[in-house]
């Protein structure tokens, strides 16, 4: 049976991305079958297709890093899920990926859908707010009554590290350029407009001179080494990009430093769930296209502008 995906035969622009007829995939051992009915973009997929990330993946090959759809078939071993299942996952970098109408994936990385969530929100869901969990939940270990620092915090992860970190009962701060300022408003917490304030000092003006608790740095380079004069001494900062330049106030101040890098693991989607079923967390998406727009989703990657995310819809 012939099935829509998307492939890259070599790395580029958007225009690489392929939309082809292809065979029907088949779970084996402890694996499912899933149909898609919504698939995120995430800006690690456009590295992906540009070579920068993984350039010796084989090819062709298909991207997407998160999936929310329904079970079509369970394979051999597979107890926990049967077919009609509501599910939602990020599958391995190295397997195919979820810009298809199907996706074959180890059961052990899946969870159940969030009640709350359509599938198109539910999409928006796990790379990004796996992301985020990981660093504000497990990495930062926010608590209540804490001053957190969030750079790009209109994006995929930082929208969701945002709303995590104010469900942890924080004060927030956070980083956007002016036409995000609302939205951080929204997501609650105390915007910072990148372009004409200096997020170092006003974290210092809300802390009376201190520092942040905890940082989380999603935009990398320099600004990781600024993220050190934001928080306070023996205060916690996380990345998910590696550090550039000299950290050398980070060790003076005895602050900690977290680097993140997502696993995937069906127990950190069943951790967030609850927020989304409470109405306490909400995906922040941005567009919605069609499988067939995909080059239109990863143009707006490129432009390193991503306001919430970007889905596919596959129905």
């Amino acid at each position: 049976m012939a099935t829509r995906a998307v492939l890259i035969e070599r790395f580029g622009g958007p225009e690489v991305l392929d939309l082809r007829e292809v065979d029907k995939p088949t779970p084996g051992p402890g694996e499912l079958l899933v149909r898609v009915l919504a698939s995120g973009t995430n800006p690690v997929e456009a590295k992906i297709r540009q070579g920068v990330v993984m350039p010796d993946l084989p090819l062709p090959a298909v991207l997407g890093g998160d999936v929310s759809g329904v079970v079509e078939a369970a394979g051999a071993g597979v107890s926990e899920f049967a077919a009609g299942d509501e599910v939602f996952y990020t599958p391995e970098l190295t397997q195919a990926g979820s810009y298809a109408d199907y996706n074959v994936v180890a059961a052990s990385i899946v969870a159940p859908k969030p009640r709350a969530l359509s599938h198109v929100e539910a999409a928006a869901v796990p790379l990004a707010g796996g992301t985020a969990w990981e660093a504000i939940v497990r990495r930062l270990a926010v608590r209540p009554g804490e001053t957190v620092l969030v750079h790009a915090g209109a994006g995929g992860v930082g929208s969701f590290a945002v709303q995590f970190a104010v469900a942890a009962g924080a004060l927030v701060l956070a980083t956007a350029g002016p036409d995000s300022q609302d939205l951080l408003r929204e997501l609650g917490a105390v915007p910072i407009d990148y372009h004409d304030d200096d997020p170092v000092q006003i974290t210092l003006d809300h802390t009376g001179g201190v520092g942040a608790d905890a940082v989380l740095d999603l935009v990398g380079g320099e600004n990781l080494v600024k993220s050190s004069a934001a928080a306070r001494p023996f205060g916690r900062i996380a990345t998910v990009l590696p550090p550039a330049g000299q950290l050398t106030r980070l060790y003076q101040q005895n602050q900690q430093l977290h680097g993140i890098m997502l696993t995937r693991e069906r127990r950190r989607l069943e951790e967030l769930t609850p927020l989304f079923d409470r109405g306490q967390v909400r995906p922040v998406v941005r567009d919605v296209l069609p499988l067939d727009q995909v080059r239109q989703a990863h143009e707006r990657l490129d432009s390193g502008h991503a306001r919430g995310k970007t889905v596919l819809s596959l129905t």
